[in-house]
């Protein structure tokens, strides 16, 4: 690999082991074993490093099945970052747009070009909210972190509670 690549390498291993906000350019440097200043000759700065490694590793992320608590929480840390940064917060934007669309597709089974508006952006973002939410609640807390049957359940209740009607399985009616 080249410097380059070794630069992504390393800013995907720092920001796996130490975050976005706690990975600096000397600790980038040293996971790639090149000289710091290769971050500004490549990217320009320690910012656009993380962004290009952070896109590289949701692009990857998109393909597995399984959650990875590190890229969640570089996500929550980049959530934070994106306050600060327009670049940051366009990419995030973009993540949220792409997951929307690919939920509701996975869900309903059919190919995301086929979707409508409506149906991606309500399944899709009722679908990113309860995954997100889960997740938040999974880093913080994992022994108490909502099962399935917990969703199922409270999604249940819920919908009688709006509808006026009593909640089927093991949660109290309205």
């Amino acid at each position: 690999m080249g410097n380059r690549e070794d630069l992504l390498a390393g800013a995907l291993a720092c920001l796996k082991t130490k975050g976005w906000a706690a990975t600096t350019v000397r600790d980038i440097a040293a996971a790639a074993g090149v000289n710091h200043a290769a971050i500004g000759y490549h990217f320009g700065s320690r910012e656009a490093l993380l962004i290009e490694a952070f896109t590289q590793a949701m692009d990857e992320w998109g393909t597995e099945t399984e959650a990875n608590r590190w890229l969640w929480l570089a996500t929550i840390e980049a959530a934070v970052q994106a306050e600060h940064s327009p670049k940051v917060r366009e990419l995030l934007a973009a993540s949220l747009r792409q997951g929307r669309s690919g939920l509701a597709a996975g869900l309903l089974g059919v190919a995301e070009d086929a979707l409508d508006g409506p149906a991606e952006r309500a399944l899709g973002s009722v679908q990113l909210a309860l995954m997100s939410g889960m997740l938040v609640q999974w880093l913080i807390d994992p022994g108490q972190a909502p099962t399935e049957r917990d969703i199922t359940d409270g999604l249940f209740a819920l919908a009688g509670h709006l509808a006026g009607r009593p909640a089927p399985g093991r949660l109290p009616g309205p």
